[in-house]
């Protein structure tokens, strides 16, 4: 297993991204939920490198991946298209991806507005309202705007057990797996999340994916969500939405919501069986 990241930017138009590259095999490109950055997986990426040339990134406003005008803010599709720049820089094949919540949203983006270029994208629990019927949509994306508010009005301390239950996350369950790496709120950290509600909350409430051409991408997408995740939440309806509009079988990966992180092992067992599976 490689134990050493490659690491790189990447002018894109409006920003410089930030990537790390760990392990070789076939290019694997793992977006991160939240405000989780490049080093947001780290558990899992080590337990992938011995397979998979795993890349994760810095999202545009977040970390080391600077924007040329900070205010402007983001939407979906830009993010999006620095998936296309990021993967056309570093593979003339069709890559993997696994995309988990708003990065499965970006996942399902890149997929319909690149044809080709992501051959297989497991997408876990994308925070995508447009997938759902239109009033059980117009009342998460409700739901999103008002914890934005409440984050504005209140600050990070009362926003994040909203966002918590929102998505059906327990950090005090103790389900997570053992030794695994610190993930503390430190500086960086809280500015991510500051960029994530301020910015991100907006992209998703303004989605515009194409839902109708998710069947007719070329991509293989394998829609996922986690064994503890309350079916009744906003990002689990989600998740079985897509499996239904693209008439597949919803797969389960360990944990819930952040699974990728809480129990690293187990999910990178998962995602390795499902790409096996996919193996065309």
């Amino acid at each position: 297993m490689s134990t050493t990241a490659t690491t790189g930017t990447l002018a894109v138009p409006g920003a410089r991204l930030h990537f790390q590259m760990r392990g070789t095999g076939p290019l694997l490109l793992i977006s991160q939920s939240g405000e989780g950055d490049a080093d947001r997986s780290t558990d899992l990426v080590a337990r992938l490198a011995d397979s998979y040339a795993v890349v994760t990134y810095d999202r545009r406003g977040l970390s080391r991946s600077r924007l040329d005008d900070p205010e402007r803010g983001v939407t979906l599709t830009e993010h999006a298209d620095d998936v296309h720049h990021l993967l056309a820089s570093l593979t003339d094949s069709p890559a993997l991806m696994l995309g988990c919540s708003l990065g499965a949203v970006i996942g399902l983006h890149a997929a319909t507005r690149h044809p080709g270029q992501i051959g297989v994208l497991i997408a876990h629990e994308p925070v995508a309202p447009r997938l759902l019927p239109d009033a059980e949509r117009a009342r998460h994306e409700h739901e999103l705007g008002a914890l934005q508010d409440l984050y504005l009005r209140k600050g990070l301390g009362a926003a994040l057990p909203e966002i918590a239950r929102t998505l059906g996350i327990d950090p005090g369950n103790g389900d997570a797996e053992p030794d695994l790496t610190a993930q503390p709120m430190n500086a960086r950290r809280t500015a991510n999340f500051d960029f994530f509600i301020r910015h991100d909350f907006t992209a998703v409430v303004h989605d515009t994916l194409d839902v109708a051409a998710l069947r007719s991408t070329g991509t293989h997408i394998i829609p996922a969500a986690g064994r503890t995740t309350p079916r009744t939440v906003f990002d689990y309806h989600c998740a079985t939405a897509l499996a239904a509009r693209l008439d597949r079988e919803l797969q389960e990966l360990p944990g819930g919501h952040n699974g990728n992180t809480s129990h690293p092992r187990a999910y990178a067992t998962r995602i390795r069986e499902l790409l096996k599976t996919d193996d065309r």
